[in-house]
């Protein structure tokens, strides 16, 4: 690969996903302002703020492949973001069980030299089990998933929460769909493996 792969993301978790491909990458901050337009679908918005990622590291560099990603989670209609908390955290779990729960994951990859940019939206679902607060409580203080959108570390304890998933690929509610990316490299002439 003679032009770098660059990661828009300073996520360790979008980083260590990027490892299992096994190619040479750089992460860099892509300092972009992730705040929802008015009335801006999940999807719409994670489009947008994974192409303005990529777009703002690629502003910085004058070859690479750039690899921009943001994620959302939906119950009811309503944006879950990071909990942050504890109780909020507990709160999200809470309002979710029983329900179904769809992660938006928006990728782009962005060819800094040219400005050709291939992206997409990769949808996937989580199905909560029926759990009381307190069994609930017991997960989030066990694993403290307070920087994870949905409030729940599926790599982790968090497959504890579920009854099913929905989806091709599981990465993708880590925040980096591998099979999606894989695609959008190999449109970039990267070819794995």
């Amino acid at each position: 690969m003679s032009a770098p792969l660059i990661l828009a993301s300073t996520s360790r978790y979008r980083k260590t996903l990027l490892e299992k491909l096994g190619l040479p990458f750089q992460c860099a901050s892509p300092e972009v302002d992730e705040s929802p337009l008015p009335d801006e679908s999940a999807q719409a918005l994670v489009a947008r703020l994974a192409f303005a990622k990529a777009d703002a590291v690629a502003r910085h560099h004058d070859q690479g492949l750039i690899i921009g990603s943001d994620q959302m989670c939906v119950c009811d209609g309503q944006i879950l973001g990071k909990p942050g908390t504890v109780e909020k955290a507990v709160a999200q779990l809470m309002a979710a069980q029983g329900k179904s729960v769809t992660f938006y994951t928006g990728l782009c990859v962005l060819d800094a030299a040219s400005g050709k940019a291939e992206q997409l939206v990769e949808p996937f679902t989580v199905h909560f089990r029926h759990l009381d607060e307190a069994a609930i409580r017991r997960y989030v203080e066990a694993e403290l998933p307070l920087d994870c959108a949905g409030s729940f570390k599926c790599e982790g304890m968090g497959i504890v929460l579920f009854k099913g998933l929905e989806g091709r690929d599981p990465n993708a509610l880590t925040g980096l769909p591998l099979i999606g990316l894989i695609e959008l490299l190999a449109r970039h002439g990267l070819a794995l493996p």
